[in-house]
Formats: C-alpha cells, structure tokens, sequence
C-alpha cells in the first residue's frame, strides 16, 4: 500500500540515510546550549578518567598514585554517565539504521589503538581535556585556551599522519584482517526494533528519575536525554573532530572541518548571550592550561587521534557502531589518563595553585584564561572568534582546492 511505503521512505531518509555534517553540527550545537541552559556543559575526558579511576582501583594501583575512592556510581558521575548515554544513542542509532556491525581490526591496528589511546590520555591530561573539554568548549565559552590546542591538533595530525605514512611503508606485519563477524539475516532485519527498544527505555529511564525526590537523579535525568541525542546525532551525521583535523591533511576534503567551524560560529555568540544572562559560569568548562598544557596537551592528543582512529566522542559512538579497535582505544586511553593525571598532579603541573586569590584558576601548565576579560569585552571577543574562524575556513577551502598541504 502507498502509505506504508511512504512511511518507509520517510524512515530511510531519517534513519537510514547519512545526514548532512551540517545538519549534525547545527543540532549538536542545540544540544550543547540545552545543556547549558540547564548549567551544565558537555564533557568527554572526565568520565573517560572517572573510568580509568576505577579500573586503577580495581588492580590496586590507586593509591600508589593518590587516586581518591571516587563518591559517585558510575550512573550518577555527570560525565560517566553523559559518555554511556553518548554511546547509547549511537548504539541505537546504528540498530535503526542497519548499520552496526561487529567489526575485528588487523593486529597491528590494535597496538595502534594501545599507543593512540595511550597518546589520547596523556595528552587530554595536560591540556585539561580531549577535542571536546580541551578545543570545543573552550572555544565555545571564548578561551584563548581552545585555540592554543586548536594549534596543537593541527600540527599533531600532520606529524601523525607522516607518521602513520611510515609505519604503511615500511611495517608489513600484522595487516591482514580477521573475518568478517556475520550477522544472521535472523536476527539483523529486527535491528531497527532492537533501536526502538533501546530509545523506549532510554525515555522511561529519563522520566524516572525526573520524576524522583532525589534531587541529583532529577538533574542527571536530563543529562540521559542531552547525552544520548549527542550520540544519536553523532552517528547519523558522522561527526568527529579527529576527522576535521585529519582529512584536510589526508585528503583535502573539508566537509567535516566547515561543519565544526559552522557549529562554533553559531555556538560562541549563543553562550555569549547565556554567559551576559548569568545562565551559566564561562568558566566552568575553561581548563587551566593556557597555554603551555593546552599547545603540548594538543600535539600529544593530535598525534594520537591519528593512531587511535578517533578522538574521545568520535571513539565512543563508534564503539556504538561495533569497531572493536575503539573499544581497545578507550581502554587504554581511560587507564592511561587516569595515570597521567595522577602522575601530573603529583609533579605538581596540573594542581591548582593554593595561593591564587583570583577568580580564575593557576597550575604550572596555564591558567584559565577568558576573552573578554583579557581583551576585553565582548565586541573585541567576537571579532577576534570569526576572524580566527573564517582564516581556518579560508584554508580549508583554499587546501579543498589546491590539495596544497596534504601529507599523503
């Protein structure tokens, strides 16, 4: 019948095709700003921490390393339990649209990820957070720190992919990959009911707790909502910020680069006027590590995301999506920077100064550092944010064009 067909192609186009990066980024910025509408913002590297905190824990490494018991479950910390709703939504969103797949990397792809995912963690430790808590939301609440890892990345993904260019050169073994993980016919055609299923219960775990007397489950309630949007928009649109950094290197295509440039030129002057409305501290997503944490914290990472195969959120939806390198990835990048952290703060690099008296915070590797009261103001804020954003588009056009500046 017509109608049920017009309902399956309505599906397909919403669930099944690949949504414009652009489309992705508009609505993740909405996401965000719900968030902060709320007083929270999305982060990524303190629940790969909390994670990597427990596991030390677990093997009692802990307190070698002055890791504290943590106080939260792993349902209630707001970032664990943001990335586990993060890798839900992609999870559900690779069920409807037929495209999870358990999938097995080459053995060598898989000391990539122990070394990429290692590389992740030292350096979120030191910049004060991945692509998402060290670039992303630094940028997106006017910090100089976001742009200083901004340059870190770039400069790590070329190094990585010359790397990586070596490695395809002159390294044969370990490059044949397993066989294939077949999915009964049986059991793939229920998928997209799976998907249902997942979302269904997702919403009545939400209102649950929304409806809870215990204050932080009505908050956290709407962090499963926030954080599993994220991930569903992740999956269908193919976000990743490793990819934004990587392919104008790589490939010279820029899709995903002028999508994250979209997101932030719509995203700075919203938390602007969030941050003029007192809706939200600027500086509760502002790492103190402008900006020697946040340039080496950044070339670390960079290089990593390259080995890795993904940053922090792109690992996790892609771990959604069944890529067993991803989930060897966020292994060692959650024990590893649980380790550096630890070892950092020990060294005294990452601790806060205790003599500091000012609004912001100090440690050894920066300092929170703020836009408008650097420059200060907001008129000077935002022209100094677009003209650092249209010269990035201007290269990655120009680099669309020309593949000037590709590495491989």
């Amino acid at each position: 019948m017509s109608w049920i067909a017009g309902f399956k192609e309505d599906y397909e186009k919403i669930f099944v095709e690949e949504w414009s990066p652009y489309v992705g980024a508009i609505l993740l910025v909405f996401v965000v700003a719900g968030l902060m509408i709320n007083g929270l913002f999305w982060g990524v590297f303190g629940g790969v921490k909390y994670w990597g905190d427990q596991l030390n824990h677990l093997i009692g490494l802990a307190p070698l390393l002055g890791i504290g018991q943590p106080d939260e479950g792993w349902l209630i910390h707001r970032m664990s339990l943001m990335n586990i709703m993060l890798l839900l939504g992609a999870f559900s969103a690779a069920l409807l649209s037929r495209q999870f797949q358990p999938n097995r990397p080459p053995k060598l792809e898989l000391i990539w990820a122990m070394l990429g995912g290692s590389m992740l963690g030292i350096g979120a430790s030191l910049a004060g957070g991945c692509t998402t808590g060290g670039f992303f939301n630094p940028v997106l609440h006017s910090s100089p720190a976001g742009w200083v890892m901004w340059a870190g990345l770039l400069v790590g993904a070329v190094i990585g992919l010359k790397l990586l260019l070596w490695t395809l050169e002159n390294i044969e073994w370990g490059m044949t990959a397993p066989p294939r993980i077949d999915i009964p016919d049986g059991v793939s055609r229920f998928f997209p009911l799976f998907g249902l299923v997942v979302i269904i219960g997702v919403l009545t775990w939400s209102a649950s707790w929304y409806a809870s007397e215990d204050t932080v489950e009505v908050t956290r309630a709407v962090i499963i909502i926030l954080g599993f949007l994220i991930g569903f928009i992740m999956h269908r649109a193919r976000l990743c910020f490793a990819r934004a950094f990587r392919e104008p290197f790589m490939t010279a295509e820029g899709d995903m680069t002028k999508a994250v440039i979209l997101a932030l030129a719509i995203g700075i002057p919203l938390a602007a006027f969030l941050f003029e409305k007192n809706v939200i501290d600027p500086y509760i997503a502002i790492p103190p590590t402008f900006w020697i944490g946040s340039l080496v914290g950044g070339l670390i990472f960079g290089i990593g995301m390259i080995f890795a195969g993904g940053c922090a959120s792109g690992s996790l939806w892609r771990m959604g999506e069944g890529h067993f390198k991803l989930w060897v990835t966020m292994f060692f990048f959650a024990w590893v920077g649980s380790i550096a952290s630890a070892v950092f703060k020990k060294l005294g690099w990452t601790s806060i100064d205790p003599d500091n008296m000012e609004t912001f915070e100090i440690t050894a590797v920066g300092y929170q550092a703020y836009w408008p009261e650097i420059i200060p103001g907001w008129g000077w804020t935002l022209l100094v944010a677009g003209a650092l954003l249209l010269v990035w588009y201007a290269f990655v056009r120009y680099n669309e064009s020309t593949e000037k500046f590709t590495v491989l």
